[in-house]
């Protein structure tokens, strides 16, 4: 079955930087896009970023453009998203999403982002 893991969250201080992973199994990875998406309390689940099943093209939130890069490792079944200059306003659960007849989601990992 369909399993996304994620991991690399943590506290950060404000512009700092993190990377965080996406582990896939139980599809096979290299055909599909990936995505990015994170939430907080009491707010609905937001878009972060995309990238397709070629890695060639990448879209972002306009909250995380030039800050963030999504980037994918076929041969790990892996897809990171590189987080930079954060903002306090960045903390969330992060959550790695794909599309395979519905929407999968991992379980999330949390980026607190403050001093």
């Amino acid at each position: 079955q369909v399993q996304l893991v994620e991991s690399g969250g943590a506290l950060v201080q404000p512009g700092g930087s993190l990377r965080l992973s996406c582990a896939a199994s139980g599809f096979t990875f290299s055909s599909y896009f990936m995505y990015w998406y994170r939430q907080t309390a009491g707010k609905e689940r937001e878009f972060v970023a995309s990238i397709s099943s070629s890695g060639d093209s990448t879209y972002y939130a306009d909250s995380v453009k030039g800050r963030f890069t999504i980037f994918r490792v076929d041969g790990e079944n892996t897809v990171y998203l590189q987080m930079g200059e954060l903002k306090p306003e960045d903390t969330a659960v992060y959550y790695c999403s794909v599309w395979i007849a519905k929407q999968y989601w991992g379980q999330g990992t949390q980026v607190t982002v403050s001093s």
